[in-house]
């Protein structure tokens, strides 16, 4: 950011509030241009901007997504072909040109959840080759969901001891609540929280809840998925 204030432009830096809170901010007062970077958590910073498409008061404002792993900014592309792609030593002359010629008719998602349609299941949720998978509460026949898995990965129902990782299912605030920190514990730092899409199923807990509970409890989110049309899920790590 130190590039751009040298520039002469006002930097707001947005990076700890959960992201609601800052899309409900710069809705109400959109910034000349977003710069999103890529080289962190790539898969969060397109979310991002999926959200920023999906919003009409942040629609036709420049996004200019910097740095991140040729693979993974190629994936952002795919889903937001318009916005300004560059790196950091390249940062000033691009957002120049994007503030130069801001979108007049922006690439718009269906859903921020479009950055994750395609993709393989295991492959969402991160499983790795070889990783203990824990699943608490699923529903029956999951596991037809996540087959095939990657070679020697094992899914184990509500068993105890550490896992690689935990997938958490909850169908009200209140498990989540009793659930979330001894799920966090089998996991180490690590753990997904998914439940009940409401177009599919009555329920007092969404996306805006599981964020917000996992945060008062020591997490931060950085993924979504849409499991099936049943179920959404966030991954959480724990706040260091």
């Amino acid at each position: 950011m130190s590039r751009l204030r040298a520039a002469g432009y006002d930097v707001r830096h947005e990076r700890f509030d959960p992201f609601p809170l800052v899309l409900k901010r710069v809705k109400a007062e959109p910034p000349d241009a977003f710069v999103i970077d890529l080289s962190r958590l790539p898969s969060h910073g397109r979310d991002v901007g999926l959200a920023l498409r999906e919003a009409k008061a942040t629609r036709f404002v420049p996004l200019v997504f910097v740095g991140g792993e040729p693979e993974k900014v190629e994936r952002t592309k795919q889903h937001l072909p318009d916005a300004t792609y560059t790196t950091w030593p390249r940062i000033r002359s691009a957002l120049r040109s994007a503030l130069a010629r801001p979108p007049t008719a922006p690439v718009v998602p269906r859903t921020r959840l479009d950055g994750y349609s395609g993709t393989p299941l295991p492959r969402k949720l991160g499983i790795k080759p070889g990783a203990v998978v824990a699943l608490i509460g699923a529903p029956e026949r999951f596991e037809e969901l996540v087959t095939p898995l990657p070679d020697g990965a094992e899914l184990r129902r509500n068993g105890r001891g550490r896992a690689d990782l935990v997938l958490l299912f909850v169908r009200s605030r209140d498990e989540l609540l009793r659930r979330l920190e001894r799920s966090g514990a089998r996991s180490g730092d690590e753990l997904w929280v998914v439940w009940p899409k409401k177009t599919a199923q009555p329920s007092d807990i969404g996306q805006n809840e599981v964020r917000a509970i996992g945060l008062a409890s020591g997490f931060v989110d950085y993924k979504v998925a849409a499991i099936d049309a049943t179920w959404s899920g966030l991954r959480f790590k724990r706040r260091a």
